[in-house]
């Protein structure tokens, strides 16, 4: 039997029956590990876990039919696909990855919370044991995090030191007249994978769409009082050359910066793994730049 059988019949087989049936096991777990819903591979043995994912396909539908499968739950698995499933409520608590999701919802940020969706995130002034530095300039103090929500609990999936802002060589010879750039702190949808840099040329993100920066007319360091300035600037997010932790050097010009080549290339292997990348290489990825000091004054741990 196939899915196919099911649909405009009144078949219904219960789950002991399915499992009689490899071509038909089979056939599900296809369809519900392209949904999400259950792990690879799929082996035509229809077990507890298979079945335990086929109910869950069923409550998330909303099919009406329980511990059997009928023509709605077949019509609906034929036709559902990932991003027309309801996303399933998270479970936060106290953590950091916990914590940053919070901030994100109270901020109206898109939270992503499928498999293998991932979340990039940089916290400008935090270590990388998540307490607070002074945010002093031309530093490496800044910190690079992939989330991924994995059974409804963010999880860090990785994080590395890093910069938001430019170093001390660019804010003073800014490449644009109207001052240095800093990142707005906001959550845009404007990377794609590409290449950054001509002598060191490596794999980055690459800026494809506008977002807004603060320009450092008055080259004081900050953001306070700066003009705001939107468009496409080059802002990529890419390797720090391997500069000190105390020093930018020109590693950075307002760019989103990771300091060490190898920390960069397992940030650009992770997210390289994002579902939506996987099915269309030009996917414009997310990224939220958040304030260190705001984050834990608002989401406390």
């Amino acid at each position: 039997m196939k899915l196919q059988d099911f649909v405009g019949t009144e078949n219904k087989w219960n789950f002991e029956a399915i499992a009689e049936d490899e071509e038909l096991s089979r056939q599900i777990q296809v369809q519900l590990i392209t949904l999400g819903l259950l792990e690879p591979p799929a082996d035509g043995k229809f077990g507890p876990i298979s079945a335990a994912a086929l109910k869950k396909f069923q409550e998330l539908t909303k099919s009406g039919e329980v511990d059997f499968l009928g023509p709605v739950t077949a019509k609906s698995l034929i036709e559902t696909k990932p991003d027309d499933l309801p996303p399933p409520p998270l479970k936060l608590g106290n953590d950091i990855a916990s914590r940053i999701i919070k901030y994100m919802q109270a901020n109206n940020y898109e939270v992503f919370t499928r498999p293998k969706e991932y979340n990039i995130v940089y916290i400008e002034g935090m270590n990388g044991d998540w307490t607070l530095n002074s945010d002093a300039s031309n530093q490496f103090n800044d910190r690079r995090i992939v989330i991924e929500v994995v059974d409804s609990v963010p999880k860090i999936v990785d994080h590395w030191p890093a910069t938001t802002e430019p170093g001390r060589y660019y804010t003073v010879n800014p490449m644009n007249p109207k001052g240095a750039a800093r990142v707005k702190f906001d959550q845009y949808k404007a990377w794609r994978v590409g290449f950054h840099g001509n002598a060191d040329r490596h794999e980055a993100l690459i800026q494809a769409a506008p977002i807004t920066v603060h320009r450092d007319f008055n080259k004081d360091f900050r953001r306070t009082g700066d003009k705001l300035d939107t468009g496409l600037f080059l802002i990529n997010q890419h390797w720090g050359y391997d500069a000190p932790a105390n020093d930018i050097k020109n590693a950075s010009a307002g760019c989103l910066v990771g300091r060490t080549r190898q920390g960069h290339r397992e940030f650009m292997a992770i997210i390289k793994q994002d579902r939506r990348y996987q099915a269309n290489k030009d996917y414009l990825f997310y990224t939220t730049i958040i304030p260190g000091d705001d984050l834990i004054k608002k989401i406390p741990g």
